[in-house]
């Protein structure tokens, strides 16, 4: 019993004295809440790409058309959602990130509940055009309220949270989303969206203040340097390889391997939850350790584990691929959080909105790049073991050659940006 509470008291002492050691600033408590409405925000937008996805076939069959015909009802929105970004980014740091928010999800809200009510898909997609128009504006004024409580050298932990329900999105939206079509129709997908995003609408009116940092000034100042540049080919070349390796895995799963829709999206659901569970540690990494380590390691877990894959030959169904699954849902979820705050912390605070609509753009260009090499890979040789192994051997590739050399861009430790002079 003595030496238990010896032991106890030394853990005491050590905690408070890494306590005494700990100079970093503190939280306060209106930064938590702050980050948690508009982590929802971007949840949001997370969730309705996954549950209209399900939808679509629904869509399909209650409209008459073919299952085709529905592509574009996603590819509107993507390209109205990417055309207004750096309009919402520059609109963030002239007006504020709540201002922004709260006009892209009344926005968003009121295209959604156009789309429940429309009967034809040519007036659906132009009501998910303005769906795309909202989360245009939703998403850089999510991004830059979010890590506005946070001094510079907390915002790992801020962005990990961010990161984590990210990938909690993606793993709710295609069961909400399947729910609701079985139960209700498609139209209940639409229609479920509009309460959602008039209650974080609410979150960001409460918990968001009109004036998170200096606004008016965004004409002043460069937004892109070299750790900025160095991390939107990050970000793009993350969702490249997150995408393409997906879409490839999902039509060979299915369609050589005889998987069932659900069984192939188990699969990839697992590594989904490795991204997800990967987020808060990234942040915790980024804070102690700085961007370039999580960053690096992230790239050399995935790209290892997609390297092991596809060796020719390698079962791509065995355990062995399913080991391999889990450097690489780990590695990728370590590359969210470092991108955000190397750019972020490059610029002053009041620049948060355009350089998070840099980010959000390389994203999508690296998604709608990874589909389009996927296309590619499939026209020529279909969903062939082979051409899944080139595939991954590829992104292998691209994650060690590419990835890890951007990485030296980055800081070892937190840098703040140099103070601008006054106008």
């Amino acid at each position: 019993m003595t030496a238990t509470r010896n032991a106890r008291a030394r853990r005491g002492r050590r905690r408070a004295g890494e306590q005494q050691n700990d100079t970093r600033p503190p939280v306060p408590r209106e930064a938590w809440t702050r980050l948690a409405a508009c982590t929802a925000a971007a949840a949001l937008l997370q969730l309705d790409g996954t549950v209209i996805t399900v939808a679509l076939p629904s869509v399909a069959r209650g409209l008459h058309v073919s299952s085709s015909s529905t592509a574009i009802v996603l590819s509107v929105y993507f390209a109205a959602y990417a055309l207004l970004l750096f309009p919402g980014g520059r609109l963030v740091d002239r007006f504020g990130a709540r201002r922004v928010a709260l006009l892209g999800l009344m926005i968003f809200a009121l295209g959604a509940a156009l789309g429940a009510v429309v009967s034809s898909l040519a007036l659906l997609s132009l009501t998910r055009v303005v769906q795309g128009v909202g989360a245009g504006l939703v998403s850089p004024a999510a991004l830059a309220g979010a890590v506005s409580g946070f001094p510079p050298e907390r915002r790992g932990g801020a962005l990990g949270i961010w990161g984590a329900s990210a990938g909690l999105a993606n793993l709710v939206g295609p069961l909400l989303g399947g729910i609701l079509t079985v139960v209700f129709g498609w139209r209940s997908d639409w229609w479920a969206l509009v309460p959602m995003a008039l209650l974080v609408a609410w979150a960001v009116a409460v918990h968001v203040p009109r004036v998170v940092h200096e606004v008016g000034v965004e004409g002043r100042g460069r937004v892109l340097n070299r750790t900025v540049v160095a991390a939107a080919l990050v970000a793009g070349l993350t969702f490249a390889v997150m995408i393409g390796a997906f879409y490839l895995a999902e039509q060979y799963l299915q369609k050589t391997a005889h998987y069932s829709a659900l069984g192939a999206s188990s699969v990839l659901v697992v590594v989904a939850l490795f991204v997800g569970a990967a987020a808060p540690l990234a942040g915790r990494l980024v804070d102690s350790r700085g961007e370039r380590f999580p960053t690096a390691l992230g790239f050399i877990g995935a790209g290892v584990g997609m390297g092991v894959i596809g060796i020719p030959g390698v079962s791509l169904t065995g355990l062995g691929a399913g080991i391999a699954l889990v450097p690489i849902g780990l590695g990728l979820g370590m590359l969210f959080v470092p991108v955000s705050r190397a750019a972020l912390n490059s610029i002053p605070d009041h620049s948060h909105g355009r350089v998070s609509a840099v980010l959000s753009t390389a994203r999508l260009a690296g998604a709608a790049l990874g589909a389009g090499l996927a296309g590619v890979a499939l026209s020529s040789s279909g969903p062939s073991a082979s051409a899944l192994h080139t595939a991954l051997l590829v992104a292998a590739g691209a994650c060690l050659l590419v990835g890890l050399p951007a990485t030296a861009q980055f800081q070892r430790r937190t840098r703040l940006p140099a103070a601008e002079p006054a106008a």
